[in-house]
């Protein structure tokens, strides 16, 4: 996916890399948790018409490779999918109300991809489950 993409006004290849951690970094992404983020993750990236190249959760962090128009925005982009998935994986899943008072951080790493191989990260994202 290394294609250059536009729009109306811009010609873009923006690949973020985005890791952010559940609050207190709890372990609580697994089974259907994790399904269920999966599932939101993707919907909300196909609302904006971003691209996902890569998805990776761990019991307590969620790596994710996208690809995001400019003019749009990494920043608001991360914050549709956290607030999102906040709100619906507490709806569906009790036990994360009662186990922390949000379920992600306020914060979260990106860091653009353009200056390692596309192949280097998707070798990181994928051997981050045996960390």
């Amino acid at each position: 996916m290394d294609e250059v993409r536009s729009n109306n006004n811009v010609v873009y290849r923006c690949h973020y890399h985005v890791v952010w951690c559940p609050k207190y970094r709890r372990k609580v992404i697994d089974g259907e948790v994790d399904d269920r983020l999966k599932e939101i993750i993707r919907e909300v990236c196909a609302e904006r018409n971003a691209p996902i190249e890569a998805i990776e959760t761990m019991a307590d962090q969620v790596h994710l490779r996208v690809v995001v128009d400019p003019q749009y925005g990494i920043h608001r982009l991360v914050k549709q999918i956290k607030g999102r998935s906040s709100r619906l994986l507490r709806q569906e899943f009790p036990h994360l109300k009662s186990r922390m008072p949000t379920l992600w951080t306020n914060s979260y790493f990106v860091a653009t991809t353009g200056g390692a191989t596309q192949e280097a990260v998707n070798r990181y994202v994928e051997n981050q489950r045996n960390v």
